[in-house]
């Protein structure tokens, strides 16, 4: 008899929403994690004495039916509204709040409610869609073809001119799509953001940007800015349902059985040598780790394994987190609660994206800025603050290497960059600790040091995401789900991976 009814393996964020809806049915979970805690890219941990810190800070987008159906609130979950702010080096800024834009001229903050309302409709036609498992095509089943008809009907109900109008703009890339809207250099900047940021593309790359935009812009999310608080939410939400939850406790191998031609899982095999047997095994590792090194090649069909290998999955964001002396001061801004995105204009963040692409270090890099302290007061000793910095556009390869000259070189950019916003930022540092890409894959176990476990890119994202024969969570191995970011609807904290996953396993 298997000692459980699943094993996840992996307490990510969405590790934890899946075993949690395992057991809320009845299910028994044990869920196991290779680090000290859980939350993986999400977890909080200690870089400087007396300073502690997450590599996500901010981007979680937790649908309000995972929250309600797991009763966060009732284990301290709260959520808060993180404005996005764009600074110029002369002090002067523009701001989305509330689905407004601020300091702008007159006519770019009318041209925004125009912008923001077509967009908004198209988020609000795809908003179901995150939450499905999506079809593979060919030989569907009428339940399979019905989802299918769903978004084509949602899209018929548009009408003839914003369904041609969808066609068009979702192809577009942001910068073309912000060209129609509006002019000031700032604003262009702040608008694309969200559309790039934890991704491989620039304002001018096509046919993806706006797309990660609208998956950003599901409706019913909330925004939560204390990550710790989430994920201690979610794990004393997955105790009170039984799971089982084990840290320090990394998986070599899942155990995969044959009989006839039929392969099925069976279980895991602990670094520690210790065999635990399951009906099913949930993987919320990455599609490479989890297929390449937990399973094994030997037991998957060579053009899956080809198709698995040629996941384009490599980051390009890089974290600098930095502990203070004090609460750092912004040219021009009162208090630096918010997100802080430093980055003049356009072409800057696509000069940065050129020299990524050739495995160099941006010359002028692509910043943005939060002080997770202020939300988190235990994340640093009173009086003092952490400030979480995204580097984007750091390529996962350097050309170089990722070489102690390397590093500083990229560190001293960065500060030198801060000082042009916040003039005496320098003098506060304490101490320091930056995470490249390739820091990020050693270290929390994830392929290419990617956000969302593969680029969100047409080719790997809805029915081919992570590749076919994986894009419905089940594998061509009986008993083998995953539940992950490289699934769809994709990367960022938003459980949904997980949640659909959880709905297959039960199914």
């Amino acid at each position: 008899m298997n000692q459980y009814d699943s094993i996840v393996v992996g307490a990510g964020h969405n590790g934890l929403v899946c075993s949690n809806y395992l057991a809320k049915r009845g299910k028994r979970v044990l869920l196991l994690e290779a680090g000290e805690r859980c939350g993986g890219l999400a977890s909080t941990y200690e870089f400087h004495p007396g300073f502690k810190t997450s590599v996500a800070q901010y981007a979680t987008h937790l649908p309000k039916r995972i929250i309600n159906d797991l009763k966060l609130r009732d284990f301290g979950y709260a959520s808060h509204k993180l404005d996005l702010e764009a600074l110029s080096p002369e002090g002067d800024s523009v701001s989305l709040r509330s689905g407004s834009l601020f300091g702008a001229s007159a006519d770019d903050m009318a041209a925004y409610q125009d912008y923001d309302r077509l967009l908004d409709k198209f988020a609000q036609m795809f908003q179901p869609f995150w939450q499905k498992t999506v079809p593979p095509i060919g030989n569907n089943s009428l339940s399979e073809m019905l989802a299918f008809a769903e978004l084509g009907l949602k899209i018929r109900l548009m009408g003839r001119e914003d369904m041609q109008e969808f066609f068009r703009v979702i192809a577009l890339p942001m910068y073309d799509l912000l060209d129609e809207y509006v002019s000031s250099p700032l604003v262009k900047s702040l608008l694309s953001w969200d559309a790039l940021i934890g991704t491989k593309q620039a304002p001018r790359s096509p046919n993806n940007s706006v797309l990660h935009l609208l998956y950003r812009m599901q409706g019913d999310s909330e925004i939560c800015v204390n990550i710790q608080n989430l994920v201690e939410a979610l794990t004393q939400s997955a105790e009170a349902n039984g799971v089982e939850i084990r840290t320090a406790a990394p998986v070599e191998s899942i155990q995969i059985s044959q009989e006839s031609e039929a392969l099925a899982a069976t279980g895991v095999v602990l670094e520690s040598g210790e065999a635990i047997s399951a009906g099913q095994v949930i993987s919320s590792a990455d599609p490479k780790t989890t297929f390449l090194s937990l399973v094994g090649s030997e037991w998957l069909e060579i053009e899956f394994t080809n198709r698995i290998q040629r996941i384009r999955d490599r980051g390009m964001v890089s974290k600098l987190h930095l502990a203070l002396d004090g609460l750092p001061a912004f040219n021009g801004l009162d208090s630096p609660d918010r997100r802080l995105l430093l980055a003049p204009d356009v072409e800057t963040i696509e000069c940065a994206f050129d020299n990524a692409k050739y495995g160099e270090l941006p010359e002028q890099p692509v910043l943005e800025v939060t002080t997770p302290s202020l939300s988190s007061s235990d994340l640093a000793p009173e009086g003092k603050h952490v400030m979480s910095i995204n580097v984007m556009y750091t390529p996962y390869a350097l050309k170089e290497g990722w070489n102690v000259s390397a590093r500083e070189a990229l560190q001293e950019s960065v500060v030198k960059t801060l000082e042009t916003y916040a003039p005496a930022i320098r003098s506060q540092i304490l101490g320091s600790e930056l995470l490249t890409p390739a820091d990020l894959e050693s270290r929390f176990h994830v392929s290419g040091g990617h956000w969302h476990h593969g680029d969100f890119a047409l080719d790997q994202l809805i029915m081919m995401r992570p590749t076919h024969g994986a894009a419905q969570y089940k594998t061509p191995i009986d008993g083998l789900l995953l539940c992950g970011a490289g699934t769809h609807p994709g990367g960022d904290l938003t459980g949904l991976p997980g949640f659909n996953a959880a709905r297959e396993a039960l199914s």
